[in-house]
This record gives C-alpha cells, structure tokens and sequence, in this order.
C-alpha cells in the first residue's frame, strides 16, 4: 500500500474548492458582497501564536477568501485590462504548480528550459515581429518596460563610447527620452527605476484619440530613447508607428536611437489580420513590452519582453558566477532578463499557443474588439457619449456629466452584474471598459450594457 500524501490530500481538497468557485463564477456577482468584504476579519483572527491545521487554512481560503475574489474570469468583468485565464491554462498552471521549478537555468528544470524556448519563438511568430528578435519571460509589462529600456539605454550610450557596466551613469553622455502625453504611468516608473530623470525627457502632445502627433516630434540629437505606444490604455487607439520611426531615423544624428513599444495589450493587434494595421510599423522597432495575463488570458503573472538585439539585452542582463556558469550559445533566462530564481512562467503560454495556434489566438482577439464595439453601439443608442471610436479592446463613454458618469460608473458596480471602470480623459470623467475576458460572450454585453443603462435611468428618475 503507497503511504498517504498530505501533499495529495491537500490538492484533492483545493481542487474540490476550486471546482465549486469555477461553478459559479458566471453566476455569481462579479464584485463581493459587502458582507463578503467583512467576513474578511476572520483571517486576522489566525495568529503566529495560534496557528492552525493546513485543512482548516484551505477551509477557511475556500469559505472566506472564494466569496471576496474578484470574479474577472466570469466573462463580464471589464474594470482594468485584466485577462481571464483559458482552460487549458489553468491546468497547466496546476501541473507547473505541482512540479515547482525554477526556470533560471535549463540545468535547474530541463523541461522548463525546453518550454521556455518555444514559447518564446511560438510569441515572437505569432506576435509578427523580427525573426531575429528573442523573448523573455517575466513579472509583467512593467518589467518587461524597465528591462527592454535598460538594454535600450546601455545600447545607446555605447555606442556613444560609454560602458554603463563599468562606468554606471554619472558623467555619462546625456541621454535624450522621447514618449508622448499619454505614456502610461508604468513608463514613467520604468525611466525613473532606469535612472532616467523627467527632466530628460520631451512630452510630445497627442491628438485627439491620445496618438502622439508626428509634427510635434523633436529632432534627434545624441543617444536617444524613443518610447512609443501600442494600445492606449484609455481609448485603444497606437501611436503612428511607421511615421514616427521614419521621421526620427531619416534625421542626421538618428544613428543612436532606440525605439521602444510599451504595447502591454494594444501590441496583440499585430496578430490578427483584421487588426494590425492599427499598429502599422511597429515592427520597426527595437523592444517591445508585452503581457501575457491580459488579452492571451494566462495567469498572473505574466509579462514578455522581446528585443529585435539579443546581444544587447543579453549584455544588459547577464551575470555569471562559478556556480551558475553556461554556454553562450544556451538560453538561460536570467540572462535575458531581471531575475534569477523564477517560476516558469513560460509553461501556460506554451499551452495556450499550442492549443490556439494562430488563428485561434487572431479570432480571440477579433471577439474582443467586436464585443468593444458592440458596447459602443449599445450605450451609444442609449444617449450616451462615445468618447473614441472602438479600434481594439477599449469602449470609452460619458454620461451627461462628470458627476453622473462617477454615479452610472459606481451604481454598476454595486449593482454586480458586470465590473466597469473610471477614468479621466481630457479633462472629463468617463466610463472605461475593457474586455480582456476571452470567455466574454455576446450576452455577457447585452447584459452588462443594461445594467449600465438601467443604472443611468435610475439615476435620472
């Protein structure tokens, strides 16, 4: 008889547990019950001093934690750009729980490193960008940002004959940053974490849909970062690609540029064909920072970097040590990237693209764009302002003022049925909505949008 595994034991349980949440998260409220949010308090009764059995935890995650989970894998969750999770995901989420394994080397998990390595061909394919670019697996597009600027930032600054790697940044050449006004906050995060100051860089406007304006660029001039944008977390809509980056590389100092795409969502238009020429050019770039967990729907988290110069992100991010050496010509993850200890995040995104493949990945994405503009076409019809025409994921609207789009937005989310969220835009409160969600289906719209107009009807009345 095999001995009894508590480690099983447990896993039978959390699976049972898991089940019966999977059960009803359609059903169920996409936002917890206020009664949900205060049964909270029983967590903080489990102290140091009082510890308590792993069942009773698992009991008490199951009973006090399921109800006060965000339900955004129900299909009607459309707050931030959060992704559900597939299938097929899940399980191998599971599986790759189960198996434990650091991806920093291949020699750490052979069967990571193998995942890895596909996955990140199977992402630079689908994703139509340069054969000769490399992917790299990581936390989100946050440091997918932060890791393809410092590759940036160092490729530049050598070239302009300074070694960051011996020589750090004090009494380096300046360095000239380009984004536009509407740069995601992440950005702005990712230049300060790259010791890149605000004063460094040029805001160029945007225009009416929050696309930088080619006419404002500045002329380049010494070792420069360009920060452009694929999909704008408001309106959908991408910077200019192939104008932009013609205009900055047909200069007479453009030999020294960067171009980085921080295109956490919008960069997913470049595999369908219905789509991509939303982000014409963008292509032309150097780096690009994407996410997995958002419109591929894997699990958190999830983020992808992919640099068109694998020598320069690898000169960026090697490290080496007697204990840790590897041959130049193998992938080692923490070679490509921050970390060294790290989960295998590949392992889900190869499930997903081996099972979507192509054109299952391009039809998820032509879904979400159309229940978009299907959400513009409703509330539209209802009186609302369409505030951008839909081109992706993004519905962004306004109800008669500041005040009753802040009430229409909070009344739709007390009222459960779907999860909306708020937002300014040039200068006036709106609605936003995103959908993330590849189970989100055509009635999962039809029924948000009414509660969203029956929210702004009570209001009125």
């Amino acid at each position: 008889m095999p001995t009894p595994s508590p480690k099983i034991d447990l896993l039978h349980a959390a699976t049972k547990a898991a089940e019966r949440y999977i059960e009803t998260e359609r059903a169920a409220r996409v936002s917890p019950a206020p009664e949900s949010i205060e049964a909270l308090d029983q967590l903080a009764r489990v102290t140091l001093d009082a510890p308590i059995t792993a069942t009773e935890a698992l009991d008490l995650l199951d009973h006090v934690g399921s109800p006060a989970a965000m339900r955004s894998t129900g299909g009607r969750y459309f707050g931030f750009v959060n992704g559900g999770v597939t299938p097929v995901a899940l399980g191998a989420s599971v599986l790759a729980t189960a198996w434990d394994q650091n991806g920093a080397l291949p020699v750490m998990s052979p069967i990571a490193g193998a995942l890895d390595a596909l996955a990140a061909e199977m992402m630079v394919d689908v994703l139509r960008l340069p054969p000769e670019s490399i992917a790299s697996f990581c936390g989100g597009a946050t440091l997918a940002n932060v890791t393809g600027i410092v590759a940036g930032r160092d490729h530049v600054l050598e070239q302009a004959g300074w070694d960051v790697h011996t020589q750090g940044l004090a009494g380096a050449p300046a360095l000239h940053v380009i984004a536009s006004d509407e740069a995601h906050v992440s950005v702005l995060k990712t230049l300060r974490v790259a010791g890149i100051g605000s004063n460094s860089v040029t805001f160029v406007p945007t225009d009416e849909l929050g696309r930088l304006r080619v006419d404002e660029l500045p002329e380049v001039t010494g070792p420069t970062l360009a920060i452009l944008q694929a999909g704008n977390v408001n309106t959908g809509h991408s910077d200019p690609f192939r104008a932009i980056i013609d205009q900055l590389r047909s200069g007479t100092e453009a030999t020294n540029l960067w171009v980085h795409v921080d295109g956490a969502f919008g960069l997913w238009a470049n595999a369908t064909p219905n789509r991509h020429q939303h982000v014409d050019g963008v292509d032309l770039a150097d780096s690009w920072a994407t996410d997995g967990h958002k419109w591929l729907n894997a699990p958190y988290d999830s983020g992808v970097v992919i640099c068109r110069h694998p020598k320069s992100l690898k000169r960026s991010m090697a490290m080496d040590a007697a204990y840790v050496e590897t041959p130049d010509h193998e992938r080692a993850p923490m070679n490509l990237g921050l970390q060294m200890s790290q989960r295998a995040r590949a392992i889900p995104l190869w499930a997903i693209l081996a099972t979507e493949g192509r054109a299952g990945i391009a039809a998820t994405i032509e879904q979400s764009c159309q229940h978009a503009e299907r959400f513009a076409e409703l509330l539209g019809a209802a009186g609302a302002t369409v505030l951008a025409p839909p081109v992706l994921n993004q519905t962004l609207v306004r109800f008669d003022d500041d005040q009753t789009t802040d009430a229409v937005v909070a009344a739709t989310q007390a009222a459960g049925v779907c999860w909306v969220g708020a937002t300014t835009w040039q200068g006036q409160r709106a609605m936003r909505i995103s959908v993330s969600d590849t189970s989100t289906t055509a009635a999962d719209v039809e029924a948000a949008a009414e509660s969203i107009v029956s929210g702004w009807r009570n209001l009125s009345a």
